[in-house]
């Protein structure tokens, strides 16, 4: 008796492929076999999400969608050398960052900012590490170089994914408090674009702009916050202050 589907083990490990070019022309061409490695996670039946590693074997870059049929055709397994190459690999850089957002809760920002510095040269694009730096800037007052971590982060779709809400909320939150409201509201807008049924996202881009004067898009943005929840306590409570205080900035 075959076994049931959902017995069945789902493709997820270090894969490679392997592409071959010709060099050179007529009787000097040769060809090359160069061997890439993958991180590859089946999806469902039908298609494997790959992600290609870096240099330093770690996962990184943007993701991709293989269809099944082509990815069991393509792509070989290497469970050898995920076990001693990239495990460990994924393992020190973890812990490299471990160490560094607990010196940045320990207020060791200098510490904080070496850990995340270390990371950032395994893995450029690693979320957790690009927050906890932006976050450590932030904390020590120096703008232009959070700005600059900012501009990085905005361009990752990773930064705006559910594993790293927590970090997402508390750098937003903090880009507001330390006056930096225009890039707060470029950093919501582009939450925005991944996920529009936020209202935390909505209450916390009504706050930028309030403390950049713009009332009737902070007016506009509590009502739409007020409809995703209508029992959003601050939300209701902000948009009465705003129909107090500034009635004629209140949008009907």
């Amino acid at each position: 008796m075959a076994p049931a589907d959902h017995d069945k083990q789902k493709i997820k490990g270090v894969f490679s492929s392997q592409n071959v070019q010709k060099i050179g022309t007529g009787t000097t061409v040769r060809r090359t076999i160069s061997k890439m490695y993958w991180m590859a996670e089946e999806l469902d039946p039908a298609n494997v999400e790959i992600q290609a590693l870096n240099t330093s074997y770690i996962p990184a870059g943007p993701k991709s969608v293989v269809p099944m049929e082509e990815f069991l055709s393509k792509y070989s397994p290497e469970p050898e050398f995920y076990v001693s190459t990239v495990y460990p690999k994924i393992q020190e850089l973890n812990s490299t960052i471990s160490r560094g957002e607990k010196a940045r809760q320990a207020g060791a920002t200098y510490s904080a900012e070496f850990e995340f510095q270390n990371a950032l040269g395994v893995d450029e694009e690693n979320v957790k590490a690009n927050f906890g730096l932006g976050l450590t800037y932030m904390e020590r007052g120096e703008s232009n170089k959070a700005n600059d971590i900012f501009n990085r982060l905005v361009k990752l779709d990773a930064a705006f994914q559910a594993e790293h809400k927590h970090l997402f909320n508390e750098f937003g939150i903090n880009l507001r408090k330390t006056g930096m409201q225009d890039q707060a509201i470029d950093y919501y807008d582009r939450a925005l674009e991944i996920t529009s049924n936020d209202e935390n996202l909505h209450y916390n881009i009504a706050r930028a702009y309030f403390e950049k004067g713009v009332l009737d898009k902070c007016s506009a943005h509590l009502k739409k916050a007020l409809e995703l929840n209508k029992d959003h306590t601050e939300a209701s409570k902000f948009l009465e202050f705003l129909k107090k205080h500034h009635p004629e900035q209140v949008q009907a």
